[in-house]
């Protein structure tokens, strides 16, 4: 009588059960009906061109096959939980992110270097994602919006990486991205965890009252003083802001010779950090800057206030500048972060 007892109460728990989860499912995929078509006010650019326009990108379902141009931008989607969409990754190069670094290791690499349309076609993608620059025809270009939205692919360009972007243009990206495939609230968690973090900063660099100077050195050849002026560069401006630093040549055209450099006397200089490409070590540089004679009267020589930091922290135009910045700030002010 137990026994037969237990068995209808069994039937009847399963039956519960299995309708709960029919009703769970049928929520899910009315939720998903509901959500879609999403329509994004992304970006364009005219072959050759630097002016970027808005361009509306129209999604009636989630994308299936990413190609993400840049390292960064395939490690964003990674903390959206979205590694199984992403069909190829170009521009493998730059500071691991270590939290997803074995996530990563599963991507379909398509090359160290940039990527062109070709070999961005051949994954067959309905999504090429990421940085705007490499949005344009040409070797090492993805192809531009038009002509990928013209083939039936669809384009995301990181607003970060457009003119008049800034850090907080990533958060954007993230919300975009977040309404694109359905991950609002996994968008959500990871933009908290970045502001927490730019917070942090903040909080700690409150008693620097006074912001620095500095200029950047595109150098490769520790004998060949190259200043990469970075004028117009919002976002690469706006990221230096959050350690209290100033382009000296913000808003400068053209380019700036050393004598210009000289004259100008930055406070600090920044150098890329291209261990992470191929191996050189920053400290080359460094040490020919600092017995360069005609750089001896400058204030950064005489300071030590030389500073490497990755190509892909300040060129990803990606989440993961925060990196850099924290490594900065703790180069920096190592007495504040203890």
């Amino acid at each position: 009588m137990k026994r037969g007892l237990l068995l209808g109460m069994s039937l009847t728990a399963v039956l519960v059960l299995a309708a709960c989860g029919n009703k769970g499912n049928s929520n899910t995929a009315e939720s998903s009906e509901k959500h879609y078509p999403v329509t994004i006010q992304n970006f364009k650019k005219a072959e050759g061109s630097t002016v970027w326009g808005q361009k509306e990108q129209v999604f009636k379902k989630a994308p299936e096959r990413i190609m993400a141009n840049t390292r960064p931008a395939a490690e964003l989607l990674l903390h959206l939980g979205l590694g199984d969409k992403i069909v190829g990754v170009g521009a493998d190069f730059g500071a691991p992110d270590k939290t997803i670094e074995a996530e990563y290791a599963k991507l379909n690499i398509l090359s160290h270097g940039y990527v062109g349309k070709e070999v961005v076609l051949g994954t067959n993608p309905d999504l090429v994602y990421g940085r705007g620059g490499l949005f344009d025809n040409g070797d090492g270009y993805v192809g531009t919006v038009d002509s990928l939205n013209e083939m039936g692919v669809k384009t995301y360009v990181l607003e970060s990486s457009v003119t008049g972007g800034t850090y907080d243009s990533i958060y954007k990206d993230i919300e975009n991205l977040g309404r694109i495939f359905n991950v609002r609230a996994k968008a959500q968690s990871f933009i908290k965890e970045l502001r927490d973090r730019q917070e942090t900063i903040s909080s700690k660099l409150k008693v620097i009252k006074e912001k620095k100077t500095f200029a950047y050195l595109h150098m490769t050849d520790p004998n060949e003083v190259f200043v990469d002026a970075e004028g117009d560069d919002t976002f690469f401006n706006d990221a230096f802001n959050m350690v209290k630093l100033e382009n000296i040549f913000k808003g400068t055209p053209g380019e700036v010779s050393v004598e210009m450099l000289i004259a100008a006397d930055p406070d600090v200089l920044i150098i890329p950090n291209w261990e992470t490409y191929d191996g050189s070590s920053p400290d080359k540089i460094k040490k020919a800057l600092y017995a360069n004679p005609k750089l001896s009267s400058m204030k950064a020589i005489k300071n030590k206030q030389i500073y490497a930091v990755d190509y892909n922290y300040m060129f990803g135009y990606s989440y993961n500048t925060i990196d850099g910045i924290e490594i900065l700030a703790k180069e920096m002010y190592p007495n504040l972060f203890n």
